[in-house]
């Protein structure tokens, strides 16, 4: 990734914070699509959902052959993502834990 010198008025942390704060700010799924699509070339963006495909899976344990045949993403992500779902910082299961919370009370509520 690239790193530039950065106005000491402006740590990275901070812009990092204030883009945590824009996406939280967003009130659908539809608008955050929307904020996606400006903020990410359409390659950013398919590398991101190619990672988040592979989560369900990745928690369901199946191996990383038959998660590449399910869904084409490259071993090399694969093993990426479980990496991070094993040694990271907690946002990959955090997100997948309150979308199938989500999924659940959607279930409940159609019933």
């Amino acid at each position: 990734m690239k790193r530039r010198s950065l106005d000491p008025e402006t740590p990275a942390e901070s812009v990092e914070l204030s883009l945590c704060e824009a996406l939280l700010s967003l009130k659908s799924a539809d608008e955050m699509l929307a904020f996606l699509r400006d903020l990410c070339t359409p390659a950013e963006l398919e590398v991101m959902v190619d990672r988040w495909r592979v989560v369900p899976y990745l928690l369901e344990g199946l191996s990383y052959r038959e998660i590449h045949e399910r869904t084409a993403v490259s071993i090399t992500t694969i093993g990426r993502v479980a990496r991070y779902l094993n040694q990271g910082n907690g946002g990959y299961l955090a997100a997948a834990a309150r979308g199938a919370k989500r999924r659940a009370a959607t279930r409940k509520t159609r019933t």
